[in-house]
């Protein structure tokens, strides 16, 4: 039982949440930082390549600062203990097993800062 208790399932962490919350949370994010990225955007490709991993439990993000020095993230799988995938296992061409470098990603795009419309993604709730 104590073990069971100290183990977390992280396929499961995060819930779905209301429009008005996230609403909530968005405003008062950008009314604290009106000049910070306020969204970033990942395609559901890289998402897809990441979480069909062996392994994979979930995604981790790290803020992160890009070649330009801008604010991004990168982003990998982390296995069921929650630790992040460094290394996966493949097949290779002629059946057999390697060891390489599991993905890690970036070049999520970004909007916001001074010129987001709160009230417009609101308007866009109803």
């Amino acid at each position: 039982m104590q073990k069971e208790l100290l183990t977390k399932d992280y396929a499961t962490v995060g819930e779905e949440i209301s429009h008005e919350l996230a609403g909530s949370f968005i405003k008062d994010y950008t009314e604290k930082h009106p000049n910070d990225v306020v969204s970033y955007h990942i395609g559901k490709n890289i998402i897809e390549q990441i979480l069909a991993q062996p392994g994979c439990a979930g995604i981790r993000f790290y803020n992160a600062l890009n070649e330009e020095g801008q604010k991004t993230l990168v982003y990998l799988g982390i296995d069921a203990a929650g630790k992040d995938m460094m290394k996966k296992v493949v097949v290779r061409e002629d059946g057999t097993l390697a060891t390489v470098r599991a993905d890690v990603a970036d070049r999520a795009g970004s909007s916001g800062g001074s010129g987001f419309d709160f009230w417009e993604w609101l308007g866009g709730l109803f």
